[in-house]
């Protein structure tokens, strides 16, 4: 299948970059607001403040500058998560740190829920590259933890996946919803759901449950 993104052209000069950067932002802001099929390269060109003949200078189409945007955003989430742990050793202090890099993103991306569910229907592969490579780094750095003896030993795919979706509905609800990071006692009962399902303990417990002799009834 053909990767739009690819067909993008990557400006020579310092001052091409910044304006195809102030493309990508425009972009942001109308896909995020209008939508895909409802937003157009006028639109966007007027909310990047250029011409409409600039815009081809480094997009051949809407569809091209909406692949590059999802490809950008996923980019710089998986940058900003990757610096918020990059000192951290302890697996779930990793976790904690994790999330708080996640919602902060979020926040600061507005429109990135919207972008990223449309693109599902735009192009159902640039969606999901969004979230494989999201899961990829996650999967990773969950397999290291395993292997050290920090967490439970489990798919790591797998519990990529499942992380990734609570912390993907957290951030809906409160940053999306309503427009503010979730309360304390909120993120405190998310990390202790994640902490006794990674916990080693949890391992111990279920070892114990399954050893134990069966009442009859």
């Amino acid at each position: 299948m053909a990767n739009p993104a690819a067909d993008a052209h990557e400006p020579a000069t310092a001052r091409g970059h910044r304006t195809r950067q102030k493309v990508l932002d425009a972009a942001e802001v109308v896909f995020g607001t209008r939508g895909y099929e409802a937003a157009s390269i006028v639109d966007i060109t007027r909310a990047a403040g250029i011409a409409q003949g600039t815009f081809y200078l480094y997009f051949p189409s809407k569809k091209a500058v909406f692949a590059e945007l999802v490809g950008e955003l996923g980019a710089k989430l998986r940058r900003t998560l990757a610096a918020a742990v990059a000192d951290l050793d302890d697996r779930l202090t990793v976790e904690r740190a994790g999330l708080h890099a996640f919602l902060g993103f979020v926040r600061e991306h507005r429109n990135l829920y919207r972008i990223i569910r449309q693109a599902e229907f735009v192009d159902e592969a640039l969606y999901r590259d969004y979230y494989s490579k999201l899961a990829e780094g996650y999967r990773v750095g969950l397999a290291r933890a395993m292997t050290e003896g920090q967490i439970r030993k489990l798919d790591p795919e797998a519990v990529a996946f499942a992380l990734m979706g609570i912390f993907d509905f957290l951030g809906m609800r409160w940053v999306l919803w309503e427009g503010k990071l979730p309360p304390q006692h909120v993120l405190d009962d998310v990390f202790a759901l994640v902490r006794d399902g990674l916990g080693l303990q949890s391992s111990t417990f279920n070892a114990r449950a399954s050893n134990a002799p069966k009442r009859s009834r």
